[in-house]
């Protein structure tokens, strides 16, 4: 009889890579697994692992049943979070998030995961695109928000919203008004994303295929930081044109028009399909609900 806990073993086997580590990450012993396995390949009447090689490697009809077993143990968890009426008991997430997410609509995705989750505590973490990606693919987050500059066969990526970046800098550093060229831009000193930025690299890389150079830049690592300098005339930016639009409104920046403007940046919801976890898909929906790059602290 085929049962959750063979499916479950073959997931972690090919995960980890052993039968000895998916042991050790149930909580049981390796003969304990060799038994679950041999039970599904009795119960299915296929052969899973290609018992000629070394290691655990899957045979094709193994890879397959793979798939169905890891849709399997999404709907138990779905199942099972239904107890009490509630979505999930004592359950934590955790959330990592760059800058712009954190100063705009991160507030308002916390408020619904708190009340949709009854028990759910959740722990954000606000850092570099890179080094997000780099936890995620390390088990270190459960959900990433980064712009859409990464990926890996393991990882789903759900499109959120894009967001439009404009050329900013503190008013009166570039005198002529009208549009300005990238090549005159360059001109300029600039203040730029460091190299664990995603949107960093998604512009470099945008500049570059523009065949332009920026030879005096500065990088900084934070959005408010840069956002800060550019005010004080250090330099022209790049940033949010919504986010940011109060202070040019306010009188604080202005908006440098150039030719060709800067492409918007995609940003993704992004979490290990490799990982079964009702929970996450389901925060990953209401991040494509609630994403709003437009306006700061929403609530």
């Amino acid at each position: 009889m085929l049962t959750l806990r063979q499916l479950e073993a073959l997931h972690w086997i090919e995960r980890l890579g052993t039968f000895e580590r998916a042991a050790q990450h149930l909580h049981t012993t390796q003969s304990a697994i060799s038994k679950r396995v041999l039970e599904l390949e009795q119960s299915t009447g296929l052969q899973l692992f290609d018992r000629s090689q070394r290691g655990a490697r899957l045979t094709a009809a193994g890879e397959d049943l793979l798939v169905l077993a890891r849709e399997m143990l999404v709907l138990a968890e779905r199942i099972n979070s239904l107890k009490d009426g509630q979505h999930v008991t004592s359950r934590r997430l955790r959330l990592g998030v760059t800058e712009l997410t954190a100063l705009t609509w991160l507030p308002r995705l916390i408020t619904r995961l708190v009340h949709d989750f009854p028990g759910l505590t959740v722990e954000p973490e606000v850092d570099m695109s890179r080094t997000l990606h780099e936890k995620l693919m390390d088990d270190l987050v459960d959900l990433i928000i980064i712009p859409d500059t990464f990926t890996a066969p393991e990882v789903t990526s759900v499109p959120l919203a894009t967001v439009k970046n404009a050329w900013m800098a503190a008013p009166g550093l570039i005198p002529q008004p009208g549009m300005v060229s990238l090549r005159e831009l360059a001109r300029y000193p600039v203040l730029v994303q460091g190299k664990k930025s995603g949107s960093g690299l998604f512009v470099n890389k945008w500049l570059g295929a523009h065949g332009i150079e920026m030879p005096r830049t500065l990088s900084s690592d934070s959005l408010t930081a840069m956002l800060g300098l550019t005010a004080a005339g250090l330099g022209v930016t790049y940033l949010p044109l919504e986010c940011f639009r109060p202070l040019v409104d306010e009188g604080k920046l202005v908006v440098i028009e150039t030719d060709p403007e800067l492409p918007r940046v995609p940003y993704m919801a992004m979490y290990r399909n490799d990982r079964p976890s009702a929970l996450v898909e389901e925060v990953a929906a209401c991040a494509v609900e609630l994403c709003d790059f437009s306006h700061q602290l929403q609530s």
